[in-house]
């Protein structure tokens, strides 16, 4: 049996519903956040086990409500020494999503489990 390896992003949702960003915005935010840590984690085992097969990639998008949520998610991944990048947009200084660098999804998916799909 292969090792289920998937990269989690978490996007805050209010970016769309409260300061009504573009959609294709939002969505390069999650882009920026993902090739971040791609490249941050690039030696890493489980990294260059996930870009071995790029057509079978694993990724689950969710949804944050706001900047607080995501920092306290950004906290605690911190405490648990889950690696991790919090894209910041500038010049407007926002954390708008956090991704994860690839990880065995039972080694992760304690720490997003309450965050819904995001949509």
């Amino acid at each position: 049996m292969s090792l289920k390896i998937v990269q989690y992003v978490i996007v805050r949702k209010d970016l769309l519903d409260t300061l009504r960003w573009p959609f294709g915005a939002v969505i390069a935010q999650a882009c920026h956040a993902c090739i971040a840590i791609t490249q941050i984690c690039k030696d890493d085992e489980h990294t260059k086990l996930y870009l071995e097969d790029l057509d079978n990639m694993h990724k689950v998008i969710l949804q944050a409500d706001n900047e607080t949520t995501l920092r306290n998610l950004a906290l605690l991944l911190k405490e648990n020494n889950i690696l991790h990048k919090v894209w910041t947009e500038q010049p407007e200084n926002y954390p708008t999503c956090i991704a994860l660098k690839p990880y065995p999804k039972d080694d992760v998916q304690q720490f997003v489990k309450k965050f819904k799909l995001f949509k």
